[in-house]
């Protein structure tokens, strides 16, 4: 159709991404083998721009009304491939995802002997823009290599590399420790090239043998067991999908999962306090500076009791009536 084309009218490849079938690129390769038809009317190009009043079909079946954008975190086990359907007849991860779940596509990719967070969603407007790298987000992974790396050998990472032609972006690159023949990093990108946290270690004279993806943008793989699924909840896909995407380095380390990949709560998280302190018994209120710690040995008598016996110099009862109710607290011995 020339001219002007009505507000509510979208490309076809999109409108087939939106409701779930296929991501947009994949619907397009959908139309050009004419599995689409509009209105009837077998079609062979995306270059068509169609409305809600279009009857749409794929494969004969009437297409689907579009349902919300969903999203959610899978933690993807080894020996698993990010593809529908794999040549070689191996096990992908929509073959292990449980049954009652929707049709989904993966946003980006982890290969066959990577493992972690993997975000999957029924919407391919959505897929599409978390995977841009216009979007910011960072993407975080543990990284065992073998080999002794120091940061002399790290720094062209940081600064971005060419690899065979490609260029690479900066990478945010730290060494966490080093266990016996192999060493722990921790890697940041920022695009997710194919291979690229490989190929970058490769590039230093590092080899990968283990790779853990542990986040993607403010969504944590936390304690989320290998294999199991858990849905975002659609309040915090909408906060997280605003304008400004949430700096990662809010995402607190050490904490337990919040299934539904929420932001940080400001909560100190449950587990042992540090050594030397000793639970205050109250909450904190806002940024208010925290009371004086009168925990330590000795403190000394508090004034307001009126009810107990006195302490003399070295911290002891000064007589067997201590704390006992309906008693008169009788004054302190002269020091002489």
């Amino acid at each position: 159709m020339e001219g002007q084309m009505p507000e509510d009218s979208s490309r076809i490849a999109k409108v087939l991404a939106r409701a779930g079938v296929a991501s947009r690129r994949e619907a397009e390769v959908m139309i050009t083998a004419g599995r689409v038809a509009v209105n009837g009317k077998r079609i062979d190009s995306p270059a068509l721009n169609v409305t809600p009043r279009d009857r749409i079909s794929v494969d004969g079946k009437p297409l689907a009304a579009a349902e919300p954008a969903r999203l959610w975190m899978y933690h993807k086990p080894l020996g698993l491939v990010t593809t529908t359907r794999d040549e070689q007849g191996r096990q992908t991860v929509f073959d292990a995802l449980p049954d009652d779940m929707p049709r989904v596509m993966s946003i980006g990719r982890l290969d066959l002997n990577s493992e972690g967070l993997l975000l999957l969603t029924n919407d391919g407007d959505l897929k599409r823009r978390l995977e841009l790298p216009s979007t910011g987000w960072l993407r975080r992974y543990r990284v065992r290599v073998n080999g002794a790396p120091t940061d002399d050998m790290l720094a062209p990472l940081r600064d971005g590399v060419k690899i065979e032609g490609e260029q690479f972006q900066p990478m945010i690159v730290s060494i966490d420790r080093q266990q016996g023949a192999n060493a722990w990093l921790t890697i940041g990108i920022r695009e997710g090239k194919n291979r690229e946290i490989r190929r970058a270690m490769d590039h230093v004279g590092l080899s990968v043998n283990r790779l853990i993806r542990i986040s993607y943008g403010p969504f944590q793989l936390g304690q989320l067991a290998k294999g199991a699924v858990s849905e975002v909840k659609s309040r915090v896909l909408r906060e997280q999908l605003g304008e400004t995407a949430p700096q990662d380095d809010e995402v607190a380390k050490g904490r337990k999962p919040r299934p539904a990949g929420l932001k940080p709560a400001g909560k100190t998280p449950a587990g042992p306090k540090p050594s030397g302190q000793k639970p205050s018994g109250q909450k904190p209120q806002g940024k208010r500076s925290p009371k004086p710690d009168n925990s330590g040995p000795n403190p000394g008598p508090r004034p307001q009791r009126t009810n107990t016996a006195p302490r003399s110099a070295t911290g002891r009862s000064a007589g067997p009536g201590k704390g006992m109710p309906g008693k008169t607290a009788r004054p302190p011995k002269t020091k002489r």
